[in-house]
Parts: structure tokens; sequence; C-alpha cells
């Protein structure tokens, strides 16, 4: 299984990446051993995650989430829909929602 995943930084902005290992990825970010990006807005907790049963497609829904304004990313995080904002880009039905910490 592989994750597409959303962490909150202590700026509030919002990360997202993908990986096969949610703990673990989470646990670098924060320790400041993940992404260039965490590195330089220090990662605080992790806010979202959606399950897939490939590579391929939680890269596509880590591209797509990303091109999100930060109020969609924040929509999602609150618990809108996936195809709210993403039907027609990517299949939504293909991934499961995992995991939501946060407000």
């Amino acid at each position: 299984m592989y994750y597409t995943y959303m962490i909150r930084c202590i700026d509030n902005s919002i990360y997202t990446g993908m990986t096969n290992n949610v703990d673990k990825r989470l646990s670098e970010h924060i320790k400041n051993k993940g992404a260039k990006y965490t590195k330089s807005h220090q990662a605080e907790r992790l806010e979202a995650a959606w399950r897939s049963k490939d590579k391929s497609l939680a890269c596509k829904l880590e591209y797509q989430i990303k091109q999100l304004t930060k109020k969609q990313k924040e929509d999602i995080i609150k618990g809108e829909k996936l195809s709210s904002y993403l039907k027609g880009k990517i299949d939504c039905r293909r991934y499961y929602r995992i995991k939501r910490v946060g407000k």
C-alpha cells in the first residue's frame, strides 16, 4: 500500500507528500530528516492521509492536491470529499481516507 498525506507545519502551511509508511515518514519530517520544505517549515502534525493500492495512484493524488489552493486544502482537511475539487482529474474512488487529525 502507498499513502498520500498532508502535514501541518508550525507556520500553518500544509505539506503534501507520498510514502509507503506514514508513521515513519511523519517521524522523519518532525525530526527534520524529511523533505527540504519541512526542514525549513518545521512539520507539526499529520492532518490527513489516503491509502491507494500502488505508487502511481499515490503520486497522482499528491500532484493533484499540490495544485489546489490553500483554502481547498483546508476544506479537504476539514472533511470535504476529494471529488469536490478533483472530479474529472483523478478517479477519487480509488483512494481511502485513513486518518483525520486536527480540528
